[in-house]
């Protein structure tokens, strides 16, 4: 039976844009795992290292918003992130409150970690010209933004990168 010219091919989802960007971040994964274990860092860990190296001391859910990702998941991160000297959680106005705080052990993992960051940058982006890095990440915000307005009422991705 001849498959109609107007409907896409079976298995199309391999090919198509959502199949790029999905194994540019594994091949992104697996180039700054490696460095992250160097560190001492956990997935997920860095960006929340760095959230809180930029905007200071915060609280869990402040992280959780942030990162679009399931509370618990911040809570398990920061306690790990804790327990390994990075982080210090502090109370916060009120008793019930507890809020991350980056440490100077934390400070020098997340410079550390910057500089893995440039170097997988420099790697991914090249032979790109900077309008089309300018571009690239343009492209990005705006993917980012469509998705979270198609996503909105739903609940947050529960994975961590």
């Amino acid at each position: 039976m001849q498959q109609r010219s107007d409907v896409p091919a079976e298995g199309r989802s391999l090919s198509d844009t959502h199949m790029m960007l999905y194994r540019a971040f594994h091949a992104q994964t697996n180039f700054l795992r490696p460095r992250m274990a160097k560190i001492g860092l956990g997935p997920g860990q860095p960006k929340i290292l760095g959230y809180l190296g930029v905007n200071g001391p915060c609280s869990q859910r402040t992280l959780a918003e942030y990162f679009e990702l399931d509370p618990a998941a911040v809570s398990r991160m920061l306690a790990s992130l804790s327990q390994s000297g990075f982080v210090r959680m502090t109370q916060g106005e009120d008793r019930r409150t507890r809020l991350a705080e980056v440490t100077g052990e934390g400070k020098a993992a997340l410079a550390e970690w910057d500089r893995c960051c440039d170097e997988e940058g420099a790697t991914m982006l090249e032979g790109f010209s900077p309008d089309e890095v300018t571009q690239l990440q343009d492209y990005l915000t705006r993917i980012h933004a469509n998705l979270r307005r198609a996503n909105r009422g739903c609940a947050p991705d529960r994975e961590a990168l």
